[in-house]
């Protein structure tokens, strides 16, 4: 009974002491060349320098939420309709052209182009329509060819 009591403590002590000298080396190969005084301050150091890069991170991601928030009323979304008004002329030269941002606000222009001149018009577009104005059939394409870009 004594023999297989000192053999499990030996065994026991067998793996305790390797374990004990993976972290000795462990220790060893991260403090090489580094004095007892040196490494405090080098984890010191460590600790302010980690300090400094949370209150970066944190500074960044208040940086990002202001960008996304800005960014929803950035012109983002782009329609372009060409189209023949009139009969007399030749080719698709006139356009609508809707420039909206992610709430579908923006403005509508168009051109028609005709043979004697060439006439632009301007229209705000709040929530996809305009306010105060009809739209013709090829700026409401526009609109919803610009409202399909980024969904």
């Amino acid at each position: 009974m004594t023999n297989i009591m000192l053999m499990i403590l030996a065994l026991w002590l067998a793996v305790t002491n390797y374990f004990l000298w993976q972290m000795i080396i462990r220790y060893r190969r991260l403090t090489r060349g580094i004095k007892k005084k040196e490494l405090r301050a080098l984890l010191e150091n460590t600790y302010k320098e980690l300090k400094k890069q949370r209150q970066t991170t944190e500074e960044l991601k208040k940086w990002i939420e202001k960008l996304k928030k800005e960014e929803e009323t950035h012109l983002q979304k782009v329609g372009f309709i060409r189209f023949n008004p009139f009969i007399d002329t030749g080719g698709n030269q006139s356009f609508c052209l809707a420039i909206l941002d992610r709430h579908d606000n923006g403005i509508v222009i168009s051109s028609l182009h005709s043979r004697e001149s060439t006439r632009l018009y301007a229209k705000s577009i709040t929530q996809g329509k305009a306010k105060g104005q009809q739209l013709s059939k090829e700026e409401k394409e526009a609109i919803e060819e610009a409202r399909e870009v980024k969904k």
